[in-house]
């Protein structure tokens, strides 16, 4: 395990809190308690996983979260039915504000009055790296300080994030740091798991169990037996298994398939998600209670816009990675520029992708990554411009650009997956292909695509 783990939290960042009251249908007075809003999410809904529970059946399972930052109180709908709104004006789903006054909220028939109750000092780590994690940000080191905290502890814990934040370092991080670091770190990738066959793939069988079972398989549980459990892309997870993984965790033990007893379970729990699973909730395909199996502590990962300026620190990282960390050098400055501007649909992954290629295209010499980002011309478009150039062009780098833009963002979210931009996009396989080798969006050393 690389990077330091020992963390103090004596440095702080000072967040903005308040209270969020209910609001009486008669008065309009505040009714029962206040809830705090503070660093950590507070989520209203439904559900029974939610800091604030409302007894309205227009409000959805999970429908909206607050939670206290440096840049006032971000409120998130989180893909209600009904809506979120702000005073008047409806909230679009997965879209922040951020309020730096006292407001009223409306989520259903409920009307909440949010109050504003001054700043409060939240830790955050002195260290710029946390085990494989990179990146001397707030954002991150407050992340750091959370992790320390929580990997003292057996508490499961949910990791949230776009593709490409580093959600599987966030478990590495959380095992080396844990007394369970001497145990295995045992993946389960919940994108391989077929209907059919998942209770066999997450509880084992022995053999003779069924058709094809020539040999007895051991369950993730096992052998991950005093270490830790990972389950990568958890809201992937087949919706008939959910029950009987619930009872599982509720009960710490499991029944492979064709066993007579249960076997006692001793491991940590961490998953991760790019997915909304607040949206995935309210639309069914997700199970409330066994969210809130999972999600007793939740790490959400900022998206690499949200740190740039972690990049030089990561740059210069993952150039030590592979060998030449003397590289950092032949990156001037106004590349360097271009690197923390970029928007990085694909986050540190992506960067990692543009470096490799760039190194391996430098050949000693200065590393240039200008043809390997994404095309931007419309936001470097000005109206004076078209008059010196000819209109066919400019129209044809515009389109290239808009192109470039969306397959590199559709690639990223999709983690490569062939069949899925062709899903995604409603194009067939081969026309994908071909749109990712036209823009050279594919990465040395990466497989062919199927």
């Amino acid at each position: 395990m690389s990077g330091d783990t020992t963390v103090k939290t004596e440095q702080f960042v000072e967040v903005v809190g308040g209270t969020l009251a209910i609001l009486s249908h008669e008065t309009g007075e505040p009714v029962g308690p206040t809830t705090s809003i503070g660093a950590e999410p507070c989520v209203i809904g439904r559900g029974k996983h939610c800091q604030l529970s409302l007894e309205d059946s227009r409000v959805s399972t999970s429908h909206c979260v607050l939670v206290a930052t440096e840049r006032g109180i971000r409120v998130t709908d989180l893909g209600s039915t009904n809506g979120t709104f702000v005073h008047q004006v409806r909230l679009e789903t997965r879209n922040a504000v951020y309020l730096k006054a006292d407001a009223r909220l409306r989520c259903g028939h409920t009307w909440l009055a949010l109050r504003f109750a001054g700043k409060a000092q939240v830790p955050i780590a002195p260290t710029s790296v946390f085990g494989p994690l990179v990146g001397g940000s707030s954002a991150m080191r407050r992340i750091y300080a959370q992790l320390a905290k929580v990997a003292r502890h057996d508490l499961n814990v949910l990791v949230t994030g776009e593709t490409g934040t580093g959600k599987e370092l966030v478990a590495q991080s959380i095992h080396g740091a844990s007394r369970r670091r001497g145990g295995p770190l045992v993946v389960v990738d919940c994108t391989t798991i077929p209907p059919s066959l998942a209770e066999s793939m997450l509880f084992g069988h022995e053999r003779g169990a069924f058709t094809g079972a020539v040999a007895r398989q051991a369950s993730p549980f096992v052998t991950a037996r005093s270490g830790t459990l990972f389950f990568d892309e958890l809201g992937e997870l087949p919706a008939e298994i959910q029950p009987k993984l619930l009872r599982a965790l509720e009960s710490r033990e499991i029944q492979p398939v064709g066993a007579v007893r249960p076997q006692p379970i001793d491991v940590r729990i961490v998953a991760a998600t790019r997915r909304n699973l607040h949206a995935e909730m309210n639309a069914q395909r997700f199970r409330n209670d066994l969210y809130y199996r999972f999600a007793q502590v939740v790490v959400d990962l900022p998206p690499l816009r949200d740190r740039a300026e972690d990049i030089p620190q990561l740059v210069a990282a993952l150039f030590a990675k592979i060998g030449d960390p003397g590289a950092i050098e032949r990156i001037d400055k106004p590349t360097m520029d271009r690197l923390m501007r970029h928007e990085w649909p694909g986050n540190v992954r992506e960067l990692r992708n543009v470096l490799v290629a760039a190194h391996a295209q430098s050949d000693g010499g200065p590393i240039e990554v200008t043809e390997l980002l994404s095309a931007r011309p419309a936001a470097d478009w000005s109206p004076s411009s078209p008059a010196r150039r000819a209109f066919p062009v400019v129209k044809r780098e515009l389109l290239d650009g808009l192109e470039r833009d969306y397959f590199a963002r559709l690639h990223a979210e999709t983690g490569g997956s062939l069949s899925e931009m062709a899903r995604q996009s409603g194009l067939s396989r081969t026309t994908v292909r071909e749109y990712l080798e036209r823009h050279a969006l594919r990465s040395p050393g990466e497989p062919d695509l199927k």
